[in-house]
């Protein structure tokens, strides 16, 4: 005997007939999605049409003079070409010099996305906080999962450098596994 699987999307509520109709849609920041992000899945036409309705943004940050540290803005990008009234904003643009890198900035943001679940347990050099370690525990298959779909090692309960890395030894142990 053989299951079947229904599927529905999760947007409409309709019926997704075939597996190669299911669109994975990941919601990385909403009015009311807090600091993680969520996953849906739906038909793949409606996600087309989110494609098609996606706004052009420009995603600045600000750095004011007196304030701590900077304010990070997105606006209709059209609107913001429209600052630039000398030359075009592509010749601005073009001209501009890299940013420079504020120290301990790009390791706070780092450390951030590998503390939600959608980076958790992905390979990095710098040090594993207790969130994403709390993570790669409680949503051990889960992440596996996503690492092996993304073609990046996965965490094995047998490596002891994985086991110790994410604080892995009471699952290992819950599992029977002794790391080698």
């Amino acid at each position: 005997m053989g299951q079947k699987t229904v599927r529905f999307s999760d947007l409409s509520g309709e019926l997704i007939t075939h597996d190669d109709a299911v669109a994975r849609i990941v919601i990385r920041q909403h009015p009311e999605l807090g600091d993680r992000p969520v996953e849906i899945e739906a038909h793949a036409d409606e996600a087309r049409a989110i494609e098609k309705a996606a706004l052009r943004l420009a995603v600045v940050d600000l750095y004011l003079p007196g304030d701590d540290g900077p304010h990070q803005v997105a606006m209709d990008a059209d609107s913001f070409d429209k600052l630039a009234t000398e030359k075009a904003m592509t010749e601005v643009l073009l001209g501009a010099r890299p940013a420079r890198r504020i120290p301990g900035a790009a390791v706070a943001s780092d450390r951030a996305a590998y503390a939600s679940a959608a980076h958790a347990g992905t390979p990095h050099r710098g040090r594993i906080t207790e969130t994403e370690k709390q993570l790669v525990r409680e949503r051990f298959e889960e992440i596996n999962q996503r690492l092996a779909r993304q073609g990046l090692r996965t965490i094995s309960l047998s490596d002891p450098e994985h086991v110790e890395r994410y604080g892995l030894e009471d699952l290992a142990r819950s599992r029977g596994i002794a790391p080698a």
